[in-house]
């Protein structure tokens, strides 16, 4: 396949996979903005959310200070912002055109229908239907555009592109969430089983659609070091970055090529660290040393992929 080909296909699926992870950061947010709290604990939580996506300096630029509606706009209609849910679903549109013929019909109406959609909406109208019903609808397209990518496209490298660029990035969002959430819900000394709010955590875990799974997985109270395995070694977890590593490496071997052997065996060992992996050792080393080391050897895998596969100006988006 054409490097560049392969390009889009990748950045195609990653920025739909990030659109619907933004989405579901803020809706977590917007919920537990609705529970009693004090401003400044409002406030943290919005500032929590820019911290997932290292978006604080660039807020900084365009808002005076954190609030709902600011945080609100700049993640969702951001001009001046990458990672904006509308700019996101626009660079999904733009990649599915460029390789307009390498997908099938009905992916291609996704994403094209998706974007006239968004590109209508304005964030009076969100408020007007309701926030929660706003990102629900974010949601439904990203898992109707995965739906339809596996229902309909060949089973060959362009949907291996496709794969690797979604698990990859959902790798990335679910360290992202758990770091900052587990941070902000775990005061400093406190132990497993403490005053942490159930609600809060609650919340977490349907961040990432885990909490009926937690509850079928541990079928007890839930606790910090329980939520942090499940949200990483837990393969059976759709949303795990055990379960995102695990595809990223069996679609890398699936295209691999005489340059890659090093990226995949980076993927490989990941894959083996986590499946071996216990949730004890992790805590006692600190979670968020290991998620800061976790996110390095993402940023590493996709720098390697755009070395090996892509196009070099890939790595920089």
């Amino acid at each position: 396949m054409l490097s560049r080909t392969a390009d889009h296909l990748y950045w195609m699926a990653r920025y739909m996979e990030r659109a619907e992870n933004i989405a579901r950061i803020l809706d977590v947010n917007h919920r537990m903005s609705l529970m009693p709290q004090s401003q400044a604990q409002a406030e943290q939580a919005w500032g929590a959310t820019l911290r997932i996506m290292g978006l604080e300096k660039a807020f900084g630029q365009d808002h005076a200070e954190v609030s709902a509606d600011a945080v609100l706009d700049f993640m969702v209609f951001g001009k001046n912002n990458p990672a904006s849910i509308r700019n996101c679903l626009h660079a999904v549109r733009e990649n599915a055109h460029a390789v307009r013929g390498t997908l099938t019909s009905e992916l291609w109406e996704t994403a094209n229908s998706t974007w006239i959609k968004m590109s209508a909406y304005t964030l009076e109208q969100i408020h007007d239907a309701g926030v929660s019903d706003f990102f629900e609808w974010v949601k439904f397209r990203s898992h109707l555009s995965r739906g339809v990518t596996i229902g309909t496209m060949l089973q060959d490298e362009a949907l291996r592109f496709i794969r690797i660029g979604t698990f990859l990035e959902r790798a990335d969002n679910t360290l992202r969430i758990l770091d900052v959430k587990y941070q902000l819900l775990l005061p400093a000394g406190e132990v497993e089983g403490g005053a942490a709010d159930y609600h809060q955590w609650s919340a977490l875990l349907r961040s990432v659609s885990a909490f009926e799974v937690y509850r079928r997985v541990y079928r007890d109270v839930i606790t910090p070091s329980r939520v942090a395995e499940l949200m990483l070694l837990r393969a059976d977890m759709p949303r795990s970055l055990a379960r995102c590593m695990k595809e990223v490496h069996a679609n890398l071997r699936l295209v691999s090529n005489d340059q890659s052997a090093e990226t995949e065996r980076r993927a490989g060992l990941m894959e083996a660290m986590l499946r071996f992996g216990r949730i004890d050792a992790i805590v006692r080393e600190g979670l968020h040393n290991y998620v800061v080391q976790a996110l390095a050897q993402i940023q590493d895998l996709g720098n390697r992929i755009a070395d090996d596969f892509l196009l070099p100006v890939s790595s920089a988006r």
